[in-house]
């Protein structure tokens, strides 16, 4: 019965609470099929599968965490103070053995372990193969690589533990974007790549930021001001500036507190009246609000203002895929589409803006609207949105908003109008970005989720919220439910 109970379910947390209810001992840490076991009177962990059949069970005093989908670390904790690990599968295969004092996960190199025994460091993989052997030190350089320290110098290897170049390097550096910048001298230096190989060398510039490349950001030492060059040391922009920000499309310069924007597509500066602009999108930019500028404008990169500044608030959002300017004026709102044409009929309040579609409002009827095609839908039971802090929905939070229907009932709808949690309670709270819903029904408390599930019953007496998650209280005891993302898959 668990079995296909679990199998239906959509997220791990409600897995991992029918397990626990089955086994009678608390289950932690479920995810991609597998979770860790431990019992309260022995403090004994185990390892246990979706089905609620324990796969592995540690000897006394061991301790397992989950690492990735079914690899396990298990640290002895008896005896030895500092201990010793070893990686497992969840059966209990030893795939590295009882001999690292640590192992540490290194997440931004696909399945790599950085593993320490007796004062050197190697790398292994999640299969227990040896990557790269135990060395003096060994540290993650950003992606896919590794600086490997032998005999006081240190070289570069990737992640299959390929030596990449036969330079050797006095310092462990940091790849950013697969580059770094080390000076040489003064007004000297050079850009390598990950490979160790480089790509461009600097002869007569003070090279103070490379984050922009192919443009680089240089400082005068003498004024500490700010200008760039390209990578041929072209003069760019003079160093005029107090102080800079680099974007992804932009480099931002600020002058006499006016700001200044060059145009990597461009390669050229342009001046603005403004404190300082955000980048919308093709060449658009909202002024930001000031003490002396208290309304907000948009203009275009040469300074040109296409929306009168008279505004209290701009926003550049994407809806299903599309650029769009969302303005607010006191009571007013619009939206604007790429060529700056109103996308809204005359009348319509916009009530909440999802990732793909909006809810809007016109003489208390309330309406799903499609960016893209145009089309109006009204809901035709909804009564009421009710507030909870968020207006416009990133793309990794979960598009969904409690509503009161006709029958003055709450429940959730997501953003094409399809109730998600049934219109059955006196109340509903959520607590966004997080997945957990406290509901209410005849002054009782429990909490679902957005996939509808029953994470714990209607029967608590009250409810505390604090950042990690929900304190629930039923006559004189309490239990915890810790926050999930409602964005995230909630994977191991």
């Amino acid at each position: 019965m668990l079995s296909s109970v679990c199998t239906a379910q959509q997220t791990d947390q409600y897995t991992q609470i029918l397990l626990s209810k089955k086994l009678g001992k608390e289950v932690k840490f479920y995810s991609n099929g597998y979770g860790i076991t431990i019992d309260a009177e022995s403090s004994e962990y185990g390892i246990v599968d979706s089905t609620g059949v324990i796969t592995y069970t540690a000897p006394a005093k061991n301790e397992i965490s989950h690492l990735y989908k079914d690899r396990f670390i298990v640290k002895i904790k008896d005896g030895d103070p500092k201990g010793k690990m070893a990686l497992i599968d969840q059966k209990g295969k030893l795939l590295i053995p009882f001999d690292a004092q640590k192992i540490s996960p290194s997440w931004s190199i696909n399945q790599r372990l950085i593993t320490s025994k007796d004062g050197k460091e190697g790398i292994y993989n999640y299969d227990g193969k040896e990557i790269i052997p135990y060395s003096d030190k060994i540290k993650f350089a950003g992606e896919n690589r590794f600086f490997v320290k032998k005999d006081n110098i240190w070289l570069i290897y990737d992640a299959e533990g390929k030596l990449k170049s036969n330079r050797e390097f006095k310092e462990n550096l940091h790849f950013y974007k697969n580059k770094v910048y080390i000076p040489t001298g003064e007004k000297q230096g050079e850009i390598i790549d990950n490979d160790g190989v480089t790509l461009n060398t600097i002869s007569n510039s003070n090279v103070d930021n490379i984050g922009g490349y192919p443009f680089l950001i240089t400082k005068n030492p003498s004024t500490n001001k700010y200008g760039v060059i390209d990578t041929q040391e072209n003069r760019l922009a003079d160093e005029i500036y107090d102080e800079v920000f680099l974007g992804t499309r932009y480099i931002y310069f600020i002058k006499n507190e006016k700001i200044n924007i060059f145009s990597k597509e461009a390669k050229k500066i342009y001046s603005t009246d403004f404190d300082y602009v955000k980048s919308l999108f093709n060449d658009l930019f909202s002024t930001q609000k000031s003490l002396k500028n208290p309304k907000m404008a948009v203009i275009r990169i040469d300074g040109e203002v296409v929306v009168p500044k008279e505004y209290d608030n701009i926003e550049g959002i994407k809806i299903a895929g599309n650029n769009f300017i969302y303005l607010i004026k006191g009571n007013e709102q619009r939206l604007l589409d790429k060529d700056l044409k109103d996308v809204l009929e005359p009348g319509y309040q916009i009530e909440k803006i999802f990732p793909n579609s909006l809810i809007l409002r016109k003489e208390g009827v309330f309406y799903k609207f499609s960016a893209t095609d145009k089309k109006y839908e009204e809901l035709k039971n909804i009564a009421a949105l009710k507030e909870n802090g968020i207006f416009y929905y990133p793309q990794n939070m979960f598009p969904a908003v409690v509503c009161k229907n006709k029958d003055n009932f709450y429940g959730i709808i997501d953003e094409n109008g399809k109730e998600i949690v049934p219109f059955i309670y006196d109340d509903v709270n959520a607590f966004l970005p997080d997945n957990e819903v406290v509901v209410q029904r005849e002054k009782k408390f429990g909490v679902t989720n957005y996939q509808n599930e029953p994470l714990k019953e209607v029967v608590y007496d009250k409810f505390a919220v604090d950042k990690d998650g929900i304190k629930l209280t039923k006559d004189k005891g309490t239990e915890y439910l810790y926050f999930t993302d409602s964005g995230s898959d909630n994977k191991l």
